[in-house]
């Protein structure tokens, strides 16, 4: 009995467990959010050194290390250290799977093949050559854009708050906007207040927007920049991201200036620079991050619409940024323009772009779309909340913008609990679906059917509807047909 068990545990202990590269990020993912909740549920987590409560723990742990933004209580009024656990958990979102590479990068260790492609995988690249260089590359440029950020930042706040909470709250809003996760502490300056403080703060707004936009576009546009450093060198994959960015942001300021300029609950007592500053900015956190300086709430119906539609667009691959993405985006809108146009062929810059790329765009859009659906008819049925408002919500947290129009505190338990699962696959659902498109390897039907065409004119012969060879295996069959 005794050498029974002795072998089962032997072989027990040499047995492997294979976990795919996919799969290493979802775990990661569930990691750290299981060990932020522990953390956030200390009573030494709280000023008030009480514990928070197990829904808030854990839709804050959740929104904070993937990037959302959302929150149940306002940053600055419930913790105390743990603030510096949303930091870590949004700026190592470099790839939160990446942990043991810089570990290796320390202490000069080897990087094997499938740490180089979970590498890959954490920063949505379809290639692993080069992958240890790049990764490199976005460390180095990530310190030294925070460290600029911080220290405009922190130069610009420590006359209102001091010395010491003006570096801190410097660097915590430089690497939260940069990786765009949207939490602020400017509750500090008035409970209960956020960065509406310095909304009109040109300082404070640009450096924010501009954080917002290098994160957003992410890391591969970054290498493409720095090795090429001309736009008409860059691959065709930067250059759809610069332009439609840069659409989205200026084509969005336009529309926000246009529709709340008169609005006495956002822009109307401002001056016509300030009014253009705060549209400017919310066109630039609708898409990417969690910061407002307008109060969401009183945005107009029509701005919401224009927010929602660019939360749903979202980001950049390569980035933390969520959403559909915005090559995705531009890849279906390019599709519309040619089928409206009468054209078999979508080119962009000279260069056609796949039938297999826009199909699996159309499927991106299509499963975006409907879980979005869903969840705000869920919210809306269950809570007294009206359908934008749920929408706006909801596309905000599979989004991961993190931007409110305020009635989260207020929703039920279950619209929470929804929350926490699309801001978990805005996150990790979105990049693997994604990267399943891009990494699948299409094989080839064994046989395939007929042609045919679905939509045809009355006055056209059977053998076109139903194809030519379909027709003469009936004829040589002695079917007839009725």
């Amino acid at each position: 009995m005794q050498r029974r068990l002795r072998k089962f545990f032997l072989k027990l202990s040499q047995t492997t467990v294979r976990i795919s590269p996919m799969q290493t990020i979802v775990f990661a993912f569930l990691g750290i959010i299981f060990t932020g909740t522990l953390l956030l549920l200390f009573p030494f987590s709280s000023r008030s050194g009480e514990s928070c409560g197990l829904m808030t723990a854990i839709f804050t742990a959740t929104s904070a290390t993937c990037v959302t933004g959302l929150s149940l209580v306002d940053t600055w009024t419930p913790w105390i250290r743990t603030s510096c656990g949303f930091v870590f958990d949004t700026n190592w979102r470099i790839g939160v799977c990446d942990h043991c590479v810089h570990i290796f990068f320390l202490f000069r260790r080897k990087i094997n093949l499938r740490q180089r492609l979970v590498m890959a995988l954490a920063m949505s690249i379809s290639e692993i050559g080069g992958v240890v260089r790049l990764v490199r590359n976005v460390l180095r440029t990530t310190i030294v854009v925070e460290l600029i950020g911080a220290t405009i930042l922190a130069v610009r706040l420590i006359p209102d708050v001091g010395l010491a909470r003006g570096i801190w709250w410097g660097i915590f809003h430089a690497v939260s906007a940069f990786c765009n996760a949207g939490f602020d502490l400017l509750g500090g300056l008035n409970q209960g207040s956020i960065i509406t403080a310095y909304g009109t703060d040109w300082v404070v707004s640009l450096t924010l927007m501009a954080l917002i936009v290098i994160g957003g576009i992410g890391f591969i546009v970054w290498e493409d920049i720095r090795v090429h450093k001309r736009f008409r060198k860059l691959y065709i994959y930067s250059k759809l991201v610069l332009w439609t960015s840069g659409l989205l942001i200026v084509g969005g300021t336009v529309l926000f200036w246009v529709l709340e300029h008169s609005n006495t609950q956002t822009m109307e007592r401002y001056g016509l620079g300030d009014q253009i500053l705060l549209s400017a900015f919310q066109s630039v956190t609708c898409r990417i991050a969690g910061f407002w300086t307008i109060v969401q709430s009183g945005l107009t119906d029509a701005s919401k619409a224009i927010s929602i539609l660019l939360m749903f667009i979202g980001g950049s691959g390569g980035s933390t940024a969520g959403g559909l993405k915005t090559v995705t985006f531009a890849i279906l809108a390019l599709a519309i323009v040619a089928t409206a146009r009468g054209r078999s062929h979508l080119t962009a810059f000279k260069r056609t772009i796949t039938k297999e790329q826009i199909s699996s765009a159309m499927s991106l859009f299509i499963i975006l779309l409907l879980l979005v659906f869903c969840g705000a008819t869920y919210i809306c049925a269950v809570n007294d909340v009206s359908f934008l408002d749920s929408l706006y919500e909801t596309v905000s947290a599979l989004a991961t913008v993190g931007v409110t129009t305020g009635i989260t505190q207020s929703l039920s338990v279950s619209s929470k609990i929804l929350l926490i699962c699309y801001m978990f696959f805005g996150r990790v659902g979105i990049m693997t679906i994604s990267l399943g498109f891009l990494f699948a390897n299409r094989v080839e039907d064994r046989y395939q059917y007929a042609e045919t065409t679905v939509l045809k004119d009355r006055g056209q012969s059977f053998e076109n509807i139903y194809g030519h060879r379909t027709w003469q295996i009936w004829v040589s069959c002695g079917k007839k047909v009725i």
